[in-house]
């Protein structure tokens, strides 16, 4: 089964930048549709943004332009690049493995990684 590790987070300042990755295994990430979700304390888990196979992205609509996700088939990495953080970001991101963008499509989780802005 796949597995998924989360690292990166950390605390910045409003406007700061921080790099997600998650590691894959049990997989390659080349066949896989991989996405980040965030939640906040009291809030539901949202999707940030995804990649699919060919490398195709989608995006939160809010978030477009600030996030960006890639992945390395080589290293079998998926990263998540946040830009300008604001203290609305903040929370525990997660790495999920599924078939669309919606949560319900996600059926394997990472333990997630905390951004805290402040």
């Amino acid at each position: 089964h796949v597995q998924l590790v989360e690292s990166g987070g950390g605390s910045v300042q409003p406007g700061g930048s921080l790099r997600l990755s998650c590691e894959v295994s049990g997989y390659m990430v080349s066949e896989l549709y991989m996405a980040w979700f965030r939640q906040a304390p009291g809030k539901e888990r949202e999707g940030v943004a995804a990649i699919d196979k060919s490398g195709a992205t989608t995006y939160a609509g809010s978030l477009q332009g600030r996030f960006t996700i890639s992945k390395d088939n080589a290293k079998n990495l998926v990263y998540l690049q946040l830009n300008s953080l604001e203290p609305e970001d903040t929370a525990m991101y997660y790495c999920g493995r599924g078939g669309g963008f919606r949560k319900y499509e996600i059926d394997s989780w990472g333990q997630g990684t905390q951004v805290t802005v402040s």
